[in-house]
C-alpha cells in the first residue's frame, strides 16, 4: 500500500515529469551556485563594512539604507541565479 506522499508524487510526475539533467548540466548548475554564493558573500562583506562605519558614526538612516541595499542585492543575485538555472533546465527538455 502506498503512502499519500507516494501517491501525490505519482500524480505530480504525470502532470509535470521530472527533468533528467546530464552530468555536464549538473556541473553547470553547481558552478553557478558556487559563483552566486561568492558574489553574495562579497557584497555582504563590502556592505556590512559600510554599515558598521555608518553605525559607528551614528548615521542611523544610512545604516537602514545600506541594509535595504544589501537585501535588494541578495534578491537580485538570487533571481539571476534562478533564471540561469531555469535556462539550463529548459535546455534539458
Amino acid at each position: 500500500m502506498k503512502s499519500s506522499y507516494e501517491l501525490a508524487m505519482e500524480r505530480l510526475s504525470k502532470t509535470a515529469p521530472a527533468i533528467k539533467l546530464s552530468t555536464a548540466q549538473k556541473k553547470q548548475i553547481a558552478e553557478l551556485e558556487m559563483k552566486s554564493k561568492a558574489k553574495v558573500a562579497e557584497r555582504e562583506l563590502a556592505l556590512k563594512d559600510e554599515i558598521m562605519k555608518a553605525a559607528n558614526a551614528g548615521e542611523g538612516e544610512k545604516v537602514e539604507q545600506l541594509q535595504q541595499q544589501l537585501t535588494h542585492e541578495r534578491k537580485t543575485l538570487s533571481a539571476e541565479l534562478e533564471a540561469k538555472k531555469e535556462a539550463i533546465h529548459r535546455n534539458a527538455k
